[in-house]
């Protein structure tokens, strides 16, 4: 298993990212409102966000295959703390979409993350690395929120200050407590270092492109499905109030949170990986389903807490799976680009879910599951037996 202080570490920079998540979303709309944003306009302001993320995390990702990950760890985390102090400080609405911006720049710490786990743990000892950081994900997504609930009251961009200084944190103990990890570094082949042919040639590699085929439909699925579909469902056909939904949210992260750390180990130790992978995707599959069924709140929360368990499962071992799918020189650049697949997923979701909700309001729903259920069938080719590992990303 991973070195405590490592782990300690990464999974602090997992819990920044999504306690700066958590305490930003809830609140970034009403924000950027008294800015003078309109609708669309903000719907550009959230996708900036995903834009600059999708074109960061494979550069930052193969950086770290050649400079070591530490470096680019400190890089992105400071980009993070830098974008939080901007929001909270911006004399206008182009500070706003700077700071989005520059957060998505220097967002590829997770992949980075990732990378680090890969380089300090056994194979089969991933996945439980992996689902402890997927915890640390599931207190900032419990956690964010509420900070954001307790102190915005105190002035509108004091919940934007806490996340800036709760980043800065992360930053000096990274800087002071985090060796460097990456035992193959400038070892990585020479290539451009953003390269959308190789993007789109990963999805046929025999060895990680059925994974990233998954990765990229099933965010785009869960954007589609959650990220969009909840909340118009939560409000207008369960009239539920914006207290309410931060409960079901907060529900969602404690499931995630107990399945992460007491599930997922078990259950891929039980099914073998490759089983558990796909007996996650089908039940994240007919949660959705369930969600387009509900027409009362205890069958919603049921559906959601199904969605819980087994979105865990899922996004907890997609990177074990890719770690084991790629060769020990290429772990950054592989997360990295399964980063900039999840971002494209995570930008064309909610677009698709507003397009199909102008049809019915539970459509995303019924979309999100079907799309979700192609990844079950697609999941019988990852971990193929006999394939070569050697990579050339």
């Amino acid at each position: 298993m991973i070195k405590n202080r490592n782990l300690f570490i990464i999974a602090l920079i997992a819990l920044v990212n999504m306690l700066g998540y958590g305490i930003v979303i809830p609140i970034l709309y009403a924000y950027s409102r008294k800015f003078g944003l309109s609708d669309f306009q903000n719907g550009l302001l959230f996708a900036s966000f995903s834009i600059c993320q999708f074109i960061s995390t494979p550069i930052i990702g193969r950086l770290s295959d050649k400079y070591g990950r530490r470096p680019m760890l400190l890089i992105s985390i400071i980009g993070t703390a830098l974008s939080f102090f901007i929001m909270a400080f911006a004399p206008n609405a182009a500070f706003l979409f700077i700071a989005r911006c520059l957060d998505g720049l220097t967002a590829g710490n997770i992949p980075v993350a990732f990378a680090v786990i890969s380089d300090s743990t056994k194979p089969e000892d991933r996945a439980r690395a992996f689902g402890l950081i997927g915890s640390a994900f599931s207190f900032g997504f419990v956690f964010g929120p509420a900070i954001s609930a307790f102190t915005v009251g105190l002035g509108n961009s004091i919940p934007f200050i806490i996340a800036g200084i709760i980043t800065l944190i992360a930053v000096i103990l990274t800087a002071i407590y985090l060796p460097e990890t990456n035992k193959h570094m400038g070892e990585v082949q020479k290539g451009k270092l953003f390269d959308f042919p190789l993007l789109a040639k990963t999805l046929f590699d025999p060895n990680v492109g059925a994974t990233f085929i998954i990765s990229l439909i099933f965010f785009l699925a869960f954007a589609c499905g959650i990220i969009y579909g909840f909340q118009p469902f939560t409000l207008k056909v369960l009239h539920l109030s914006l207290s309410s939904n931060a409960v079901l949210f907060t529900i969602f992260g404690i499931v995630g949170l107990v399945a992460q750390n007491f599930i997922v180990h078990r259950v891929s130790k039980k099914l073998g990986l490759k089983k558990a992978f796909s007996v996650g995707i089908i039940f994240t599959a007919f949660s959705l389903f369930l969600m387009f069924l509900s027409r009362n709140l205890v069958f919603f929360t049921a559906a959601s807490i199904i969605m819980g368990v087994f979105n865990s499962i899922v996004q907890t071992l997609l990177p074990t799976i890719l770690s084991q799918e790629a060769d020990a020189k290429s772990q950054g650049s592989i997360m990295g680009l399964n980063a900039s697949y999840q971002s494209i997923g995570m930008i064309v979701g909610p677009i698709l879910g507003g397009i199909v909700a102008t049809i019915t309001i539970t459509l995303p729903f019924l979309v999100g599951s079907i799309l979700i259920a192609v990844c079950f069938f697609i999941s019988f080719q990852v971990l193929k037996p006999g394939i070569h590992k050697e990579t050339a990303f």
